[in-house]
């Protein structure tokens, strides 16, 4: 089967200008672009709608789980208010993150440090916690890079507005 291409006709030079302004403004208010959620910041979502959620379930910072699912649905809605709120969450989580090292660690209190236990569901281990702490302090630095890549702020695409729930 052969498949045409439609033709479309050329404008000639003899047209109407107010017909000529009306088109470029219908096509200057439109835009043509639609930019999709990048895979790095779905990949967030999930992850902190799943932190979220075993919180909620741990009965753990109920009410610090639910605002993040409200960040997490103001992000979904292309509100700059999410981006936002997701740029300072990571920043602080961040900034939290590298000084609960120096934090917990009182002097007075210095025993001879075992390594923590950690059990999930029938496996269990125990790790140093210098290398927990790293761990932590590596997925709140890709977090915060994340949060901060021109792709991410591309696609919030709604003018400054803080509230989340329009």
């Amino acid at each position: 089967m052969d498949s045409e291409k439609p033709v479309i006709p050329e404008k000639s030079a003899t047209s109407n200008s107010s017909h000529d302004t009306q088109t470029s403004n219908s096509t200057a208010e439109a835009p043509t672009e639609k930019i999709n959620m990048p895979k790095r910041l779905i990949a967030l979502l999930i992850f902190l709608v799943v932190i979220s959620i075993s919180g909620l379930m741990a009965k753990q910072g109920v009410l610090f789980c639910i605002l993040t699912l409200f960040m997490v649905l103001a992000i979904i809605g292309k509100q700059k208010a999410g981006l936002l709120m997701l740029r300072v969450y990571t920043s602080l989580q961040l900034a939290i993150a590298s000084a609960l090292p120096i934090v917990l660690q009182d002097p007075d209190n210095m025993v001879p440090s075992e390594p923590s236990s950690y059990a999930i569901g029938s496996f269990s281990m125990q790790l140093p916690d210098w290398f927990v702490f790293g761990v932590l302090i590596i997925i709140s630095f890709v977090q915060v890079w994340i949060a901060f890549t021109p792709k991410v702020s591309r696609y919030f695409s709604r003018a400054i507005n803080l509230n989340i729930m329009r």
